[in-house]
């Protein structure tokens, strides 16, 4: 049975975000993302005090694609 929709204002959608209007059966987003970061890179909070003196890091990738979103399956 369709849907009736009225007035729709849409300010903005994320990268990974669905809008949707009406019927639907399933609705499965998928997104890829990979991440480098050093030691103390995702620390937060108030008065915090790292000593991180010597830190690589590795950054080197030999796969040509990690994990592959061929369609939205």
């Amino acid at each position: 049975m369709p849907a009736f929709v009225g007035v729709v204002k849409l300010n903005s959608i994320s990268s990974s975000g669905v809008f949707h209007i009406g019927d639907v059966f399933a609705i499965s987003p998928q997104s890829v993302a990979k991440t480098f970061a050093g030691a103390g890179s995702f620390n937060t909070g108030d008065g915090l005090h790292i000593y991180n003196y010597y830190s690589n890091t590795n950054t080197n990738d030999a796969d040509i694609a990690d994990e592959n979103v061929v369609a939205n399956v």
